[in-house]
């Protein structure tokens, strides 16, 4: 089976407390993409940085004091077009919206899907040289002979470098990059 992880596409990072402009721009492709699996009845999966009112006293909040993506807040939920995938059809299990309190869902990952057998991988979001990656370090080590495949017209980073060298990181790791723009 086929999987799309759709990473942390919320609005504090598109328009909100750590938005910024290619987040935006991004976010046709994602919902195409997203479309595409769903037609093909693949499992899709969602992310949500999610955090609670002691952000600020946990190691990630101590090294980026921004309060964003508290549950229950409107900077939590999916940013714009995607709102409409937010009630996937979980009991034709191809679909799941899951909370994470760090980068990557880890050790989740098998509680989540450990009855789904995976084959291909296909990660997209935000941001780039976070939680991407994070979650695709994550998904190659729970999935180790599944082909993981990074959709970077479906990523973004609100540091153009950054997003490029954790494409070029991810790539030297064995995963496809696909829809990369000329360096």
């Amino acid at each position: 089976m086929k999987l799309l992880l759709v990473v942390d596409y919320q609005n504090d990072f598109v328009v909100g407390s750590l938005g910024f402009l290619r987040a935006i721009e991004i976010e046709n492709n994602i919902y195409q993409k997203v479309k595409e699996y769903q037609k093909n009845k693949d499992y899709v999966m969602f992310t949500y940085d999610t955090h609670h009112e002691d952000y600020l006293a946990t190691r990630e909040g101590k090294h980026l004091p921004v309060i964003h993506c508290m549950k229950g807040t409107f900077g939590h939920k999916l940013y714009g077009k995607l709102q409409k995938f937010i009630n996937l059809d979980q009991s034709a299990s191809y679909g799941d919206h899951v909370n994470k309190s760090t980068f990557a869902l880890g050790q989740n990952i098998f509680k989540l899907i450990k009855d789904i057998n995976i084959d291909e991988i296909e990660i997209i979001g935000i941001v780039t040289d976070k939680c991407v990656i994070s979650n695709a370090i994550s998904f190659q080590t729970a999935f180790p002979n599944a082909e993981i495949t990074i959709d970077a017209s479906c990523c973004a980073s609100n540091d153009d470098d950054l997003h490029e060298k954790a494409l070029d990181i991810m790539e030297s790791l064995q995963m496809k990059i696909i829809n990369r723009e000329a360096k």
